[in-house]
């Protein structure tokens, strides 16, 4: 029987991507709702491509909205993306929105009892708990869609939780891997989307220079797996083949290998804990594949690393200050209004200032973030 797909943020490499499987499997999956942020027409073809009953925009006017032709539903603003999530024909939802954005329709899709296939780090971040809370009050399931996430879970699938001592998550090293320190602080932005190995959006693509994608990954591998910080490390490899290993008591490590690829991770979201035959993944060749090597990451010329990992330590509302001050840097730094250096300096004067709350509820991680937004503004100025 298909299985009815919603893809939050359609338009972005992951989404794309996703819908590359999606129509290679239209026995299995049929997408239902497609979202994006702004780009009408690029929705617009890819619903007709697609089929999909339900398609909505962030950022879409009025017009467009009363634009269509009846057979497709419509809709615009923040709230699509929940309605996209909760469609009632929708059994997976694929989130790929990028940023904070991203919460609400992940927390919503799970109390609506969904499958949610998580590529929106930002979730986790700011609130584990509480999407812990939510999949267990609405008997949905979170799935990760990241490589390296992707990759444990594979390793991990069919083992005994209480044999696992380790995780070791890789990272590219991203375009700046071998540069001194003052050379990293003055990149221009064109460097930073240099990326050497994977092809993401802007956001998340400046994430992977400074590293601050990797410190959101293993917040992320906390609250998926259910380890302490202490057991979830951090590698530099910079071929980006092995992307996870797992480390049992008895000192075996397992490790997931492929050829830099979303559409695997993809696909395993979709039809886990099952694996089906797929045509579109270049098969890995040991033979062609070259040295594959691994560094330690350089804490003193990427430290927004180190204040991503000290925030998920912290835990209560300082991860999602630390996620939204990043947020904000970032932006900054692509607009030409500071230099790379300057986010992780951002990052850490909004914590420096930050009262650390409980997260108890929604409410409160969302003023968390506000706050940290404008601090965040303040510091780049």
């Amino acid at each position: 029987m298909s299985q009815g797909v919603a893809v939050l943020g359609c338009t972005g490499s992951i989404g794309e991507s996703t819908l590359n499987v999606l129509a290679r499997h239209p026995d299995r999956f049929n997408a239902v709702a497609l979202t994006a942020f702004s780009s009408e027409d690029d929705l617009t073809a890819k619903a007709a491509a697609s089929g999909a009953k339900f398609v909505g925009l962030v950022e879409g006017s009025a017009q467009w909205e009363a634009g269509g032709n009846g057979s497709v539903e419509r809709s615009v603003g923040a709230k699509c993306l929940e309605e996209a999530a909760t469609h009632p024909d929708v059994d997976i939802v694929v989130n790929a929105v990028v940023g904070a954005a991203g919460l609400r329709s992940t927390l919503a899709a799970l109390h609506a009892g969904k499958r949610v296939a998580l590529a929106n780090k930002e979730t986790l971040v700011m609130a584990g708990d509480l999407v812990d809370s939510a999949a267990k009050a609405g008997g949905g399931e979170l799935v990760p869609v990241d490589s390296e996430h992707s990759g444990v879970l594979q390793c991990l699938n069919g083992k005994n939780p209480q044999d696992i001592s380790r995780l070791i998550l890789t990272a590219s090293g991203g375009p700046f891997r071998t540069w001194n320190k003052d050379d990293v602080y003055n990149a221009t932005v064109e460097q930073a989307l240099d990326h050497p190995t994977w092809q993401m959006g802007r956001k998340i693509t400046v994430d992977s220079a400074s590293l601050v994608n990797k410190a959101l990954e293993v917040i992320e591998a906390h609250f998926l797996f259910g380890l302490p910080y202490e057991s979830i490390e951090v590698v530099v490899h910079p071929q980006s083949i092995i992307h996870a290993f797992a480390e049992f008591v008895d000192g075996s490590i397992l490790a997931q290998m492929g050829y830099p690829s979303m559409e695997l991770p993809i696909l395993y979201s979709l039809t886990y804990p099952h694996r089906i035959e797929d045509s579109g993944v270049v098969r890995f060749d040991p033979a062609t594949a070259g040295d594959l090597t691994f560094e330690a990451v350089r804490h003193d010329t990427f430290p927004a690393f180190e204040l991503g990992i000290a925030a998920g330590k912290t835990g209560g509302t300082a991860p999602a200050v630390f996620n939204a001050a990043n947020e904000v840097g970032v932006q900054a730094f692509l607009d030409g209004k500071i230099r790379f250096g300057k986010i992780a300096e951002v990052i850490r004067t909004s914590l420096e200032k930050h009262d650390v709350t409980e997260a108890i509820d929604l409410e409160v991680v969302l003023a968390a973030d506000s706050w940290a937004r404008r601090a965040a503004e303040e510091a780049c100025s």
